[in-house]
């Protein structure tokens, strides 16, 4: 991934290389939220959904967002962003909503500001790992259920402690864990399970974050005739699958190779990841012809 050479914060360019952020409640307090948007062609990709899911979350911690953050609004800002960094193909967007400063823990002010960032990836398109990823629990912490489990804050120290826990115990990944023990989801993506050609994945109710490619796998599965069930997964149910797959925005579908002495496949979501590859090529071509 290539850093871009400028931010847009509230419709200005910045500097990457020069400081561009004050005090922050964000970085201060973990007070926001933020969504990691794929770039396909120089265009954002599944941005309504994103849009959605922030505002939503945005209403949940009581951060006053204007009228005019809407889907077009920072679809033209997105555009503005990537091309000052002269990125025509793929690439990784995040946009950052935060609380503006006043107060410390009690806040005394609930306006807000963004913060959109861009970046070169070297493929276009989404990409599969050749390798299948070695993957365990993480259950040192529980990820509790409450009403801001299903949404990206900026508070991610409970991933982080995995990602380190996977990296210490050389893991490409590893499964988080909610309070009655069901696997939940990855460090930073969704998890998908596939047992004699169907797909099973955790419901939002159980804690999990509601990822946009989650639901994007989920409706490209249902087109396609294969069965999706939304149901509490085990540890026990990891060692009779036939595979195993972790879905995000920016990476889309990658296969999981091992876990603990298991073994799986990669059929489904090999046959996944190109069909949504083919539906957003063909959607790109019908925009430039219409």
């Amino acid at each position: 991934m290539t850093k871009g050479d400028f931010v847009l914060i509230n419709g200005e360019f910045f500097e990457t290389s020069s400081p561009y952020l004050k005090e922050n409640r964000s970085f201060m307090y973990g007070d926001g939220l933020f969504e990691s948007i794929r770039v396909i062609n120089g265009v954002p990709f599944n941005l309504e959904n994103h849009i959605l899911r922030m505002l939503e979350g945005a209403k949940i911690l009581g951060i006053k967002t204007p009228p005019h953050y809407t889907t077009d609004y920072f679809y033209t800002q997105i555009k503005h962003l990537l091309d000052k960094n002269s990125i025509k193909a793929g690439g990784r967007v995040r946009l950052s909503v935060y609380r503006n400063d006043g107060g410390y823990y009690k806040a005394t002010n609930d306006t807000s500001s963004y913060l959109i960032t861009a970046d070169l990836l070297p493929h276009n398109l989404y990409k599969m790992n050749e390798e299948g990823l070695l993957i365990d629990v993480y259950d040192a912490i529980n990820k509790h259920k409450n009403i801001l489990s299903n949404f990206k804050t900026s508070n991610a120290l409970h991933s982080i402690m995995a990602g380190n826990f996977a990296r210490d115990n050389k893991l490409d990944d590893c499964f988080i864990i909610n309070s009655k023990r069901s696997i939940i989801e990855a460090i930073s993506s969704n998890i998908f399970l596939v047992s004699n050609g169907v797909l099973y994945t955790p419901p939002l109710a159980d804690g999990c974050i509601g990822g946009t490619m989650r639901m994007h796998v989920i409706n490209t599965a249902l087109k396609n005739k294969y069965k999706v069930y939304e149901t509490s997964l085990l540890p026990q149910n990891l060692m009779v699958a036939d595979e195993i797959f972790l879905t995000n925005a920016i990476q889309g579908v990658q296969w999981v190779g091992g876990y603990k002495s298991k073994r799986y496949f990669n059929n489904i979501s090999k046959e996944l990841l190109n069909l949504i590859n083919q539906e957003e090529a063909n959607l790109k071509m019908d925009l430039k012809e219409s």
